[in-house]
This record gives structure tokens, sequence and C-alpha cells, in this order.
């Protein structure tokens, strides 16, 4: 952990990816240090896999679901409509 946060901005990051939030804390960490995108993204993701091997327990979403399962069932309910529109 980076020794120019406090506990508070640490909390804040460390809340962000157990709730899986990574853009947020990406953007936490860029705001509390001033460092750039790769940076503050590496930083991001090294914690995030030092956080889920230590506390894994502490994730409150689903490390698959994200935009890739939300766009899925999205387009498939989409797809769904459009057929029996057709019908």
């Amino acid at each position: 952990m980076d020794s120019e946060l406090s506990g508070e901005q640490i909390d804040r990051i460390n809340a962000a990816v157990f709730a899986g939030r990574k853009i947020e804390a990406i953007k936490l960490y860029r705001g509390y240090t001033d460092c750039g995108l790769k940076e503050a993204k590496e930083f991001v993701e090294t914690l995030q896999a030092q956080l889920r091997e230590q506390m894994p327990e502490k994730f409150t979403a689903n490390p698959n679901s994200g935009c890739t399962v939300s766009s899925a069932m999205l387009l498939g309910a989409a797809g769904v409509g459009f057929y029996f529109f057709l019908a």
C-alpha cells in the first residue's frame, strides 16, 4: 500500500474494490496521488488481486458480473422482444 495515502483514503479505495467498482477505485487513487492512469490501473489491479486472496468474503460483486454479462442479458432480452414483435 502507498504510504502517501491516509487511512480514510485507503478505506474508500478498498470499499470500491470490494464492491466491484474498479473504475471508481482508479479515479480515487488518481485523485489522491496525482498519478497517471496506467499507474493507477496497475495499482488497483494489484490491490484487487491481493484483497481477493486475503479477504474473498468481503467482495460483494461477482467477479464475472459487469458490463459483459449485463450486455449479454440486455441483448438477449431485446432479441426475444424483437422475435415476438415479428411473430
